[in-house]
Parts: structure tokens; C-alpha cells; sequence
């Protein structure tokens, strides 16, 4: 048989909302992969992510191999190339000695996912290897839900930007049409709250952290007073809209 690698999306925090399928997928599989943060010296930092409390709602913790990945390495290319390289190689070994390996990653495995470089690694190291995906909930979905935002209305675009990229790359998403999505902008909350100022879109965006979790927050942008934000923040800035009804579609 050939070796089976599925990517399966498991929302951003919320056990609940792992779909049908993703569980199906998950306790199908030999082994379930979830991904560490390296540790300063490169080894598993032992931290528990996301993905992996998650995971362990539905399948046991003996099926469940935590492999390191470098997702906490920006400065130093070489180096977190080299955490790639290995963390490929350990999931390749997994797929040679048990066929069917699933991989959690939070959110949807095609959207700015750990999985996207893991499998074309796989599909490089493992020749045959069937890639597949199982779609999960986004953040911007699951804070869309919790805090009554609408996401899109008639033909309004949607531009998702991650704020990784840098705050100009927002700043002109956020001067053109339809609902910007900005992710990981923890780090640059200020820049990010001074650019909703410019563009006139402050008074109706909110932005949450750590969704479905204890530590959950979601609240309007204008009420934020400086505080530092966790790095994986989620932003909605929806366009002004008339308030008619139908009047887009």
C-alpha cells in the first residue's frame, strides 16, 4: 500500500469544532503528528500547543508523536531550514514504518499551514506518498461566529492578510474594498490599530486571541488600550456598510 499523509484542520482552540470528518481522519491513522516549538537549543520545548490539546479530545495520547518544528525561528534562515529538513525527515520515517500518518495543524491545512512545507518535504522523500487534506474551521471564521461580525455581504470581497508581511501590505488592503482579515499581528497591535485610524475602519473592527480557550478574548479595536496582544491575534475590519437589506446582492 502506498504511504497515506493527510493534513487535517482542526479549528483554531474549540475541540467542538473539529468536523466529522477531521476526527474520522485522525483516529483512522497509525499515528497522529502534532508540532512543537523548538526550544532554544533546538530540542522539543515541551510546551503543549493547540493542535495537540486538541488532538488528545479524540484520540489517545499513545497514538500521538510530537514532532519539533522551527515555528518560533525568524531570525536565523539557516537554522530553521535545518528544523524543516529534519522535522520532514522524522515524518518520512513515520509514513515508511506505518503507512497512514495524520498531521494536525490548527485552523485549515491550506491556509498559511505548517502542513503546506511538510508535504511537499513528504512528497520529496517519499516518492508515491498520497498527500491529502481535510478542511477545518479558520479563526477568522470561528471570531466572525463569536462576535457577530459578518464576514462578507453580496459581492464584497474578502482579503485575508497575515501582518507578517509587514503593516504597508495592510494598510493598502485595509484602503480598498470588502472585509480585511489580518492574522498574526499580535506583535504590531499598535501599527495595526494606528492604520485602522487611517483608513476610517476602527469603529467597526474587533479582533480576538485565543479562541475557545479559557484565556479567550474578543473585543471591539477602539476599546484596545495598549496591552501587548498574543502573537496569534485574528482581526476583522468590515467595510461601512448602508444597513439595507439585499441592496449587494
Amino acid at each position: 500500500m502506498s504511504s497515506r499523509l493527510i493534513g487535517v484542520g482542526v479549528g483554531p482552540g474549540d475541540p467542538e469544532l473539529v468536523t466529522v470528518k477531521g476526527v474520522d481522519a485522525l483516529r483512522a491513522a497509525d499515528v497522529v503528528v502534532v508540532p512543537v516549538m523548538a526550544a532554544s537549543d533546538g530540542t522539543d520545548g515541551g510546551e503543549r500547543g493547540r493542535a495537540e490539546a486538541t488532538v488528545l479530545h479524540y484520540v489517545p495520547e499513545d497514538k500521538v508523536v510530537r514532532v519539533v518544528f522551527a515555528l518560533n525561528e525568524r531570525t536565523d534562515r539557516a537554522r530553521r531550514e535545518a528544523a524543516w529538513d529534519a522535522a520532514g525527515e522524522r515524518v518520512a520515517g513515520l509514513l515508511r514504518a506505518h503507512g497512514s500518518v495524520a498531521f494536525a495543524t490548527i485552523g485549515d491545512p491550506n491556509v498559511y499551514s505548517t502542513f503546506t512545507y511538510l508535504a511537499q518535504t513528504i512528497t520529496e522523500l517519499v516518492p508515491g506518498a498520497v498527500v491529502e487534506t481535510v478542511p477545518g474551521i479558520t479563526a477568522m471564521q470561528d471570531l466572525a461566529a463569536r462576535s457577530g461580525a459578518v464576514l462578507t455581504e453580496g459581492t464584497e470581497p474578502l482579503t485575508l492578510v497575515p501582518v507578517t508581511a509587514g503593516s504597508q501590505v495592510l494598510k493598502e488592503a485595509l484602503a480598498g474594498p470588502g472585509t480585511v482579515v489580518a492574522y498574526k499581528f499580535g506583535r504590531q497591535a499598535a501599527e495595526v490599530a494606528e492604520a485602522l485610524r487611517e483608513t476610517g475602519r476602527i469603529g467597526d473592527a474587533v479582533w480576538g486571541s485565543a479562541l475557545g480557550l479559557p484565556e479567550e478574548s474578543v473585543r471591539p479595536a477602539a476599546e484596545w488600550d495598549g496591552e501587548p496582544l498574543p502573537y496569534l491575534s485574528t482581526l476583522i475590519a468590515p467595510p461601512r456598510r448602508d444597513g439595507g437589506r439585499g441592496g449587494k446582492l
